[in-house]
């Protein structure tokens, strides 16, 4: 599939890291280097534009190595960019960690999955058919 990307950034295109990737790593488009204090946000440019087919929305998630090692992770995650939206890509990433963070240019901070969605067309009833689990949530299937 072929995605209109303009690329503001210094840097190469993101890209699939292996070949049965599903994720395109993204990387800080920033001049100076951010540091994250524990519990503490910001919002990063990438320099990334894309204009995605209609159907399709592209979304923004963490890279597992910098969650598990460094407790760095996009904040509302994942990230929603609809095919209308025609401005740069920005990552809101947090640091959870206890221990601050620097976020260098050019670091890979998050990747992106394009994927099909459908819209739907609400259909207003009284009543939902039944299930089994019902209206069982949070752990009703156990642990």
């Amino acid at each position: 599939m072929k995605v209109k990307i303009v690329n503001h950034s210094r840097y190469a295109l993101p890209e699939y890291q292996t070949p049965l990737s599903a994720g395109l790593d993204i990387r800080a488009n920033i001049k100076e280097s951010v540091t994250l204090a524990p519990l503490e946000r910001a919002i990063v440019p990438t320099g990334l534009y894309v204009e995605l087919p209609a159907g399709y929305e592209m979304q923004i998630r963490p890279r597992s190595g910098l969650a598990a090692k460094h407790g760095i992770t996009v904040l509302n995650s994942p990230g929603t960019i609809d095919a209308d939206y025609r401005g740069e890509i920005k990552v809101i990433l947090v640091n959870l960690s206890n221990e601050p963070f620097a976020i260098e240019g050019g670091e890979r901070i998050a990747q992106m999955v394009v994927a099909r969605h459908e819209q739907v067309e609400w259909e207003s009833v009284e009543e939902l058919g039944t299930t089994e689990r019902g209206e069982g949530g949070f752990g009703s299937t156990g642990k």
